[in-house]
């Protein structure tokens, strides 16, 4: 019988005693008020909650990091469009390079042949083979 009063003094899942020392008040201890608490939803109701703020900050974190990528991938473009340029412009700069040697070797190659002909008109014939490779 005294087990059963025990029990009947302490609180049940769905009701419980709740002091002002509970709420972090002070209150004298003959003034306690019962509610009726239904303690498992309130704490399904913080995780809820929890969950919230978390799913709203990876949505958030999930934002920022889509913007960063896309920075990034804009940058990225503009290097690229920077570097086909360049690359562009090296090799029309190659081409004219190549043109030059090429009138060069040209230029070389008439100047050897008006040489030659000039040692002939001034050399004897012995001379000329001394200069002929």
């Amino acid at each position: 019988m005294e087990d059963q009063r025990e029990l009947q003094l302490l609180p049940t899942p769905s009701t419980r005693r709740i002091t002002g020392w509970a709420l972090g008040q002070p209150v004298s201890s003959n003034l306690a008020v019962a509610e009726p608490v239904d303690a498992p939803s309130l704490d399904l109701q913080l995780r809820i909650e929890a969950l919230r703020w978390h799913s709203a900050e990876q949505i958030r974190l999930a934002a920022i990091e889509r913007a960063y990528a896309e920075q990034i991938r804009e940058l990225t473009r503009k290097e690229m469009e920077l570097a086909q340029s360049e690359f562009a412009r090296a090799r029309l700069m190659w081409k004219k390079v190549q043109e030059e040697v090429e009138n060069a070797e040209r230029q070389k190659v008439r100047a050897t042949y008006q040489i030659d002909s000039s040692c002939m008109e001034i050399t004897c014939q012995a001379c000329q083979q001394r200069f002929r490779p």
